[in-house]
């Protein structure tokens, strides 16, 4: 988000955020923000055509923050608005702590069965071809009981 929207946002001016920034440039690193560059400005301002601060012109650079960045500016604005904006955060930020620490038992369980189950799949392959043996034996034994019987032949009464 640029400059002069987080501003609005924050119920600031545009340049006393950025003089904010400025005095804490250590909180900013270039993956929160950076400032845009002389190029990246005037392809912006030729998108509106005009400078007129009205409409969306600007006169020089405006920084661009990333979500860290927002959440960095909150806590370095005096504002209220942004002082809430940073007491949701940190609260928001010890609900998902706590929902975490909850749920690392339930891991903890998962975990532990997957190592106790994890060589069933290999023996459930391993009792399919059993019994798959044990069918072809019973059809070999079924086929040599059925089998034509060759040879010498007594008939019983007929000795």
């Amino acid at each position: 988000m640029l400059d002069l929207d987080l501003a609005n946002l924050f119920g600031v001016e545009t340049k006393q955020l950025k003089r904010s920034v400025r005095r804490n440039l250590d909180r900013f690193p270039q993956d929160f923000m950076f400032e845009l560059s002389k190029q990246e400005l005037a392809n912006w301002r030729s998108q509106f055509g005009t400078s007129n601060r009205e409409k969306m012109g600007v006169r020089r650079p405006p920084f661009a923050f990333t979500e860290h960045g927002v959440l960095m500016l909150s806590s370095v604005l005096t504002s209220p608005r942004a002082v809430q904006v940073n007491i949701q955060i940190v609260r928001i930020f010890n609900k998902m702590k706590k929902m975490l620490l909850s749920y690392q038992n339930l891991m903890t369980k998962i975990e532990s069965l997957e190592k106790l189950y994890a060589d069933h799949d290999d023996k459930i392959i391993l009792i399919f071809e059993y019994v798959k043996q044990l069918e072809k034996m019973k059809i070999e034994e079924t086929d040599f009981h059925n089998r034509r019987k060759i040879g010498f032949k007594i008939i019983p009464g007929k000795e």
